[in-house]
């Protein structure tokens, strides 16, 4: 924890008391971090993992943007407040990583847990007024704006081609039983990548990223976190993660409030579906090739990449 100490106070003037361990997310492990008179919440990139420049790329375009939010919509008091360092900069590093600061949100991350109808009403309000924004906030977008891009699957294409047996036998023996369905996706994907560049669909902010784990409740209020996948997109780009939820016609309904003209684009839905089907699956391959991990972690991300792949028979269906 010494590197951490050091990072708050060269960056943020800040002497921690203690410093814990949270359940971190996908990208980033997580600090909470009480002082004197505040807590804080560490987001830590580590430079170790092959994912991290990924996730950290878009920080500097992103975080303006989140910010504007914060101060400018209705947003303010859903999402989490970024502190600045003393340099001003939104983000601070080392040889090991890369870290965010934010104040922390004193609550409970809903998870495994069933939203309340008050929770969903919140869920579909919070959906609703970031839709309601788009490339015309004072801020530049360019960088987040979607393009349809699938860069991970020229990885994907290597790994089933020519580094196919390169691969350790546990790896191969995992993906061997899903090859078809997984080369039928990528080809779909694609397919529609290209249809859906030639489309002129609205494009607004969207999360891309909506999940349970991704909600934490304060107080009765509801908190939206994690927005690495900020991105100026299709409203598909959401809504991807909302149409299979019992609560999904609840959503709907409320968002309707505010969006009068909603509508679904089918291919739309697809594309966003199958690629973060892909992409998903890229993630758990790569842990294992590239990432340092342990002989429990291997494990554990062999049984995660296996669920995804039984899961790809779902983005294939009409």
């Amino acid at each position: 924890m010494n590197g951490i100490k050091k990072i708050l106070y060269e960056y943020y003037e800040i002497e921690p008391f203690t410093i814990s361990q949270q359940q971190g997310g996908w990208a980033a492990l997580a600090y909470k971090i009480v002082a004197e008179n505040e807590c804080f919440f560490l987001k830590v990139y580590e430079k170790s993992r092959r994912s991290t420049a990924k996730w950290t790329a878009l920080i500097n375009q992103y975080m303006p943007i989140l910010n504007w939010l914060a101060q400018n919509s209705g947003l303010q008091g859903r999402i989490p407040e970024l502190l600045f360092t003393k340099q001003g900069a939104f983000t601070c590093e080392d040889d090991h990583a890369i870290y965010l600061l934010y104040r922390y949100i004193d609550g409970t991350t809903v998870g495994k847990s069933t939203l309340s109808e008050e929770q969903v009403e919140e869920l579909a309000v919070i959906l609703a007024e970031l839709h309601s924004y788009g490339e015309e906030i004072p801020v530049p977008t360019d960088a987040i704006r979607e393009d349809f891009s699938i860069p991970f699957l020229p990885h994907l294409s290597y790994i089933w081609g020519e580094g196919w047996n390169t691969l350790p036998t546990s790896i191969r023996s995992t993906i061997s039983p899903y090859l078809v369905h997984l080369k039928q996706l990528s080809n779909t994907v694609e397919s529609l990548a290209q249809e859906l560049r030639g489309n002129d669909l609205r494009m607004v902010l969207c999360h891309t990223d909506l999940h349970n784990w991704n909600l934490i409740d304060s107080c009765g209020r509801l908190y939206l976190i994690d927005w690495e996948g900020l991105r100026l997109s299709p409203i598909e780009a959401d809504f991807m993660s909302l149409v299979d939820r019992s609560d999904y016609s609840k959503i709907v309904k409320i968002y309707e409030q505010t969006h009068i003209n909603f509508s679904i684009q089918r291919n739309a839905l697809k594309f966003y579906q199958g690629r973060r089907k892909l992409e998903d699956i890229w993630e758990f391959i790569e842990q294992l090739v590239y990432d340092q991990q342990t002989e429990e972690q291997k494990v554990k991300t062999l049984i995660l990449l296996s669920e995804e792949l039984e899961e790809m028979d779902h983005c294939l269906d009409d």
